[in-house]
Parts: C-alpha cells; structure tokens; sequence
C-alpha cells in the first residue's frame, strides 16, 4: 500500500512540473541550446555579404534592415548557410524568419511614406523611415525585417578604439617632432586631402556631365560616403544600375546653362599670376612657420624681448623666493662710487664752460 501511494505522489509531482513547463518536453537546456543555434545563425546571416542591408531611422534609433524577397533569395543561393540550424536546416525560408520573429531576433517594419512624391512613379525601394507593422508574420511583397540584436565587433576593430588616444596623443605632440618626421606627417595629409577632393570632384563631373548629356545616374565610386561600408564596398568603383526614371529633358537643359555659366564666372575671377605667387608665398611662409617651431625658438624669443642688462635665471630664483627676498635692504653705494659720480659732474661742468666760451665772445663782439 505504501508503494502504490509513492507511485501515486511521483505522477503528480510530475504531471504538476510539466503543467508548469507550459507542457512542453524539452528540457530548458536544449531550449537555450536551440535557441543559440538561431542566434548564431542570424549573426551569420547579418555579416554576410550577399544579403544586402542598409540603415534607416526607427523611432527615432538607427537600425539596420532588410528587405524579405532578399532573404528568401539568400538562403535559396546558400545553402551552405542553413548548416547551422541543425535539424531545422531543410525548413523554408519562410519559416526560418518566422523562428526568428517569434525569437525577438528580427521586427518587421513597413515605410512611413506610403505615398508617391510628386514627379515619382513608384515609392523608393530603401526608405529611410520605418515603422513597426502590426502584424508580425513572414512576407516577401514590400516587407522590411530590422535586426533586433547586438552586433558583435571583430577583434581589430576592439583594439584599434584603443589606439584612438596614442593618435589623439601623437598629435597634440605634433610642435615637438623632428624636422623630418613634421615633413612627412605635412605631406602624407596633404596627399590623402588632395586624393579624396580629387576623387569627389572627379565623381560629380562625371555624374553632372553623364546626367546632362545622356539623362543617366552614375556615381562611381558609390559607397566613398557611406557611414557603414566596409572596406571592400568602399572602394567599389562601378555602381550599379539606376531604378530611377530619367529625368525631363527641361531640367536637364537648364543645369547645362547654369553649369556654363559658372564656368565662364570662375574663369573671369580666376587670380592672375601676380596673385597666385603672393597666395603660395603666404602659404609657404605659414607652413615654414609650423614646421620650424620649436621650444628652444620660443625660448629664445623670449629671451630677445627682454631688456639688456638682465639676468632672466636672476629674475626667476628672485620670483620664487618671493617676499624672503623683497624684505632685504639694498646695499649703500660705496665712497668710490659717489667719487666717480662728483667726478662726472665736475668733467660736464668744464665741458659745457669751454664750449659756451666762444661763443659769448662772438656774441659779445657783434
């Protein structure tokens, strides 16, 4: 009898635990185990480079995104990827990301135009404002997913925030380098300023001249501005294929007049010869004033604004003596001095008679 009790008390123990677990069977280890997997793989989704993203503004917070027509794409092309699930490695794409938003790891969101602006014949296909859809459910037709975790920063990128202050360091110590090093840092800057105005200008005058003449959008070098590019995506040279309608051939007119018309304007204002020579000489002058400054100069700057007779190492033991050396009385001036002094006198004296002599006779005479 007292078994049967014991027998009896076990199965409601455990019919009590699994009412408790909300009637599932798996054990919460495996529920984390699972649950890590999906994170991994998201991670492995979002740092790939195939599945394009981009940035946009969710409730006033800067969130990355992308669209569900490429991510049924993506994982279509690599399969490779979905190794990572497991056993859910052979579920469609469709879902797998309704794993993901019932695990918090995607939102969907939707665009916060919704209307045409006037002179557009469709909406734009990255948007730059998002908001939260309702319904929170896989959909591949004008639907945007926003990563929901924490990315994680390679290695390089962890230890080169902690280079930032040796930089912010070796600049502020910039006045103090040798010559050589100055002209190295003068020019190394000068060329990589001239290398990015010249590829900015080069990628306007292209994109004006193309748009002008053809009615054509071509930026090359597409990514040179991009906040968050990588370092492949940023030196990519040719972009890609303009979705945009062209545009009127009115407007494109009246740019070709204005663009000629500030030509010919630069081209009238443009300095002579004269002007650019004093311009370089000025310019020469202000960057031999920094390379050459140095403390011994400044020191000896100092040292020639200060009145002869002066002994500045004097001046300073005196200043950081204080009042210990105001409360000393100065020496009375000696027998030989006052001599000297009377002696002086006498000789101006006889100097100013003989000179005054002559010429009273001459006076007197007339």
């Amino acid at each position: 009898m007292k078994k049967a009790g014991t027998e009896k008390k076990k199965v409601r123990r455990s019919a009590a635990g699994s009412m408790q677990s909300g009637g599932s069977d798996t054990p919460p280890r495996k529920q984390a185990a699972e649950k890590d997997v999906y994170l991994s793989f998201a991670e492995k989704v979002r740092d790939h480079k195939d599945l394009e993203s981009r940035w946009a503004v969710l409730q006033e917070t800067r969130v990355e995104y992308f669209r569900g027509k490429d991510f049924v794409s993506f994982l279509k092309s690599h399969k490779e990827v979905r190794d990572i699930l497991g056993l859910d490695s052979n579920l469609e794409a469709e879902d797998i990301a309704d794993v993901l938003l019932k695990k918090n790891l995607i939102v969907r969101c939707d665009r916060v135009v919704k209307t045409l602006r006037p002179g557009k014949k469709k909406l734009s296909t990255w948007p730059a404002h998002l908001e939260i859809f309702p319904v929170q459910t896989f959909s591949d037709n004008d639907a945007f997913f926003v990563w929901t975790f924490i990315k994680r920063h390679p290695l390089w990128q962890t230890l080169l925030s902690f280079s930032w202050p040796v930089l912010t360091l070796a600049i502020c110590l910039f006045p103090v380098y040798p010559h050589t090093a100055k002209l190295v840092v003068l020019y190394l800057c000068a060329g990589i300023l001239l290398l990015i105005l010249s590829v900015l200008l080069l990628r306007a005058t292209v994109f004006g001249a193309l748009w002008i003449l053809l009615g054509k959008r071509v930026w090359i070098f597409p990514n040179i501005l991009a906040e968050e590019a990588t370092l492949s995506e940023l030196f990519r040279f040719w972009p890609k294929k303009d979705e945009e309608d062209s545009p009127k051939w009115t407007g494109r007119l009246f740019y070709a007049v204005l663009a000629v018309v500030v030509i010919m304007i630069l081209r009238h204002h443009a300095p002579d010869e004269a002007a650019r020579a004093r311009y370089q000489r000025r310019v020469s002058n202000i960057i031999d004033d920094v390379l050459e400054w140095s403390p011994k100069l400044a020191i000896s700057g100092m040292m020639k604004q200060q009145p002869e007779g002066v002994n500045v190492t004097d001046f300073q033991n005196e200043s950081a003596n204080g009042s210990g050396s105001s409360s000393e009385v100065p020496p009375a001036p000696s027998d030989a001095d006052v001599d000297f002094g009377d002696e002086h006198e006498d000789e101006t004296l006889d100097e100013t008679e003989d000179n005054s002599g002559p010429s009273q006779q001459n006076h007197e005479g007339v």
